[in-house]
């Protein structure tokens, strides 16, 4: 394995709180990242949506900056680029600025995490933003189709339930929620701040530790295991009226963890990871059936899947997923070719090494992989297994993740039958 070029210094304080500090040479900026190990998938159904809900309460005012403008002002007032994002298994809050502006970053998104206020009267307005915010997605169809293909593979859990919640439940959530979600699961055992950019290290170690001295404590939570049960292909369909039948079609595959992740995301890649893809120059160059057409895969802690996303027109629809079937079928029996490896492996190296040119990224990277692992996995160390991969190991998971009985479409557009899609899904 090569030397990682990143000379990262990862440190667990007394408190469980972790920290990565990722020093980054020739760069000009900085970026502090707080990531909390909690997402929807931590929920109960009473309370779904609250992880994301908190998200934007969180930048609403702490007991040090009492409304939303003392914490934008600052930020804006540095030319800092700052949000945060919510997911099914974490919870992010980042800052990236000049790096001579690293106390004032580290000071707001730390005060954030640290004395958010959760005013009562914040709360009320902000449910009028969530339920807007569901709507938006609603609208969204390819964004829509990513959360129908989640309820899709796992139905009635937290792993099937959306980010955002329902309206229902966001129009109910009660201050004492919100309270008591954020004293329980925003603790310091939960908890990852990962520092990246011109930075110094031992000097950023002393800031936080000193930072976070009164860091909530407590025992983390533990989410739900996943069912999975299937034994054929399925379909979901969400009936709306649309220009264009936007839809995932795609299979249960491996778990973070899962090593046998590397050689399907190699095959992905070939398969729809840009305008030189199999699926690209089949189903939009070769035939104009869509106009965005791509392959890759999502991987949690438990559960995983390999996934097609395009957006088809309407009456095109039932040959388009013919057409990938197809190309899915060609890869399980005859697997790829030397070079479509190559090139493979040789584009991860290259998006990776453009993607790590940015604090941000770096931050990200290196925190996620921490958070669930208690370890670093560097860029750096993934490419080394990406670089391992061989064509047997894409034959053995092609055969492994290609079956029928795994096989899921999801499906908006103006449709309501599910049989004549069941009909088609036929390996």
């Amino acid at each position: 394995m090569e030397q990682s070029r990143f000379n990262y210094q990862f440190d667990k304080f007394d408190s469980g709180l972790r920290l990565l500090t990722v020093p980054m040479e020739g760069t000009k900026t900085a970026t502090v990242l707080v990531l909390v190990g909690t997402g929807s998938k931590y929920e109960t159904k009473d309370i779904n949506g609250i992880s994301h809900f908190l998200e934007h309460m969180m930048f609403k005012g702490t007991t040090k900056r009492p409304g939303y403008l003392d914490i934008s002002r600052e930020l804006e007032s540095i030319g800092a680029q700052f949000n945060a994002f919510t997911s099914k298994e974490y919870t992010g809050y980042y800052a990236k600025a000049s790096a001579e502006k690293i106390d004032v970053i580290m000071d707001v998104i730390f005060d954030i995490y640290l004395n958010s206020k959760l005013d009562e009267n914040a709360i009320k307005v902000e449910r009028n933003v969530i339920v807007e915010e569901i709507n938006m997605y609603k609208d969204d169809p390819p964004r829509y189709a990513g959360d129908l293909f989640e309820q899709l593979l796992y139905g009635d859990q937290p792993a099937g339930w959306d980010v955002a919640g329902d309206k229902d439940t966001v129009l109910k959530m009660k201050q004492e929620d919100f309270v008591n979600y954020f004293n329980t699961h925003y603790i310091a055992e939960n908890t990852i701040v990962a520092i990246a950019g011109n930075i110094d290290q031992e000097a950023i170690k002393r800031k936080v530790e000193a930072m976070f001295e009164n860091i909530r404590q407590g025992k983390k939570f533990d989410k739900l295991a996943v069912r999975e049960e299937q034994n054929g292909p399925a379909v979901k369909i969400f009936n709306k009226v649309t220009d264009q039948t936007h839809f995932i079609l795609g299979f249960r595959s491996y778990h973070m963890k899962d090593p046998r992740r590397y050689p399907l995301a190699v095959l992905s890649s070939i398969l729809g990871g840009g305008m030189s893809s199999r699926l690209f120059d089949e189903v939009r160059e070769k035939r104009g059936l869509a106009y965005y057409v791509s392959a890759g895969q999502q991987d949690y802690t438990d559960t995983g899947y390999f996934a097609v996303s395009a957006g088809v027109n309407n009456e095109r629809v039932f040959e388009a997923i013919e057409v990938i079937m197809a190309e899915l079928k060609k890869v399980k029996r005859e697997g790829v070719t030397p070079l479509e490896l190559r090139q493979a492996i040789d584009k991860a190296i290259g998006r990776t090494a453009l993607a790590l040119e940015h604090s941000d990224t770096v931050a990200e990277v290196f925190a996620e992989k921490a958070l669930f692992m208690d370890k670093v996995l560097t860029p750096d160390e993934e490419l080394d297994k990406i670089k391992k991969v061989t064509l047997a190991d894409i034959m053995q998971v092609a055969s492994e993740v290609f079956d029928e009985s795994k096989l899921n479409l999801a499906l908006v557009g103006p449709f309501t039958d599910e049989a004549p899609f069941k009909n088609i899904l036929k390996l």
